[in-house]
């Protein structure tokens, strides 16, 4: 740590320097890093708390004369005090990082509770039209018809004894009978439950296009680019950024959309030029990419 290079130096310039400079010395530099952290301190805490940072940090031995000692108690004083500030920066590096989690954890929440707005013309949503669950609740979701019922009802999930397999099967069974919300459920359960199989990576790619399907390009966008982000090297990563940059492209984000297909090109050369192919020229004529 830096604070250690810091102690090792105040230390070598007390056995070279007589007592009284050397006290001085080491007190006026030890000051002056107590009141920087002080300044970090009201910063990160406005208006703050003396719990992480005392208001001063003062020698609990009293006075006491000069002696031949005094070089050896002046750098315990300050290996001691130097102490007490690094306690200090760990404690204030810990809440800023707790502070970080805890703003991730509800951006990823108000992402997951992103609902469409209806589109008048039928052509989807748009960033504008996409509402927080306040707005949700005044809208109470119907209850499906018993005919949707019995539909979801007469899919049933295969027993071939890989559980994650049929678990896959069932979720891709659902999407193509177009009950994409049941869909949604079922495929992230298994992109979550089975992370490491290979059917994970299939999966969260399928959620994506599940919510595309279902007019919601933001919530699409999300989980095609974590497909990607989590799992390069699954089957379906390749995948997920061609209809990452169709989310892209229906959220009129046509530049985003072409960076996307540049990259896939970049890192999935032989899949961009053979399986994909047509959907990488696809993809670029839709963003109008150059």
């Amino acid at each position: 740590m830096k604070t250690f290079g810091f102690t090792i130096l105040f230390a070598s310039l007390l056995v070279s320097t007589p007592a009284a400079a050397q006290n001085a010395n080491v007190d006026k530099r030890v000051d002056r890093l107590e009141q920087e952290m002080r300044a970090v301190q009201r910063k990160v805490f406005p208006g703050g708390s003396t719990r992480f940072f005392e208001p001063e940090i003062a020698d609990k031995s009293g006075p006491t004369s000069v002696t031949k000692n005094n070089t050896t108690s002046a750098v315990s004083d300050l290996i001691a005090r130097v102490d007490a500030l690094e306690t200090s920066l760990a404690s204030l590096t810990g809440q800023v990082e707790e502070n970080g989690f805890r703003l991730k954890k509800l951006e990823d929440r108000l992402a997951a509770t992103e609902a469409p707005t209806a589109d008048p013309a039928g052509a989807g949503t748009s960033a504008a039209t996409v509402a927080p669950t306040a707005a949700a609740k005044t809208q109470p979701t119907a209850a499906p018809s018993p005919e949707r019922v019995e539909g979801v009802a007469a899919i049933v999930m295969p027993e071939t004894g890989d559980e994650a397999e049929d678990a896959y099967i069932y979720g891709y069974r659902l999407w193509d009978a177009k009950f994409f919300p049941e869909a949604q459920t079922q495929l992230k359960k298994v992109s979550e439950k089975y992370a490491n199989h290979r059917r994970g990576s299939f999966a969260q790619n399928l959620l994506g296009r599940a919510y595309l399907d279902d007019g919601k390009p933001a919530l699409a966008s999300v989980a095609l680019y974590e497909n990607y982000q989590k799992t390069p090297r699954g089957e379906r990563a390749p995948d997920s950024l061609y209809f990452l940059s169709k989310a892209l492209v229906q959220l009129n984000k046509k530049d985003d959309a072409c960076r996307v297909l540049a990259e896939m090109q970049d890192v999935y050369p032989a899949v961009a030029a053979g399986r994909l192919a047509n959907r990488v020229r696809s993809g670029k004529a839709a963003a109008n990419c150059k």
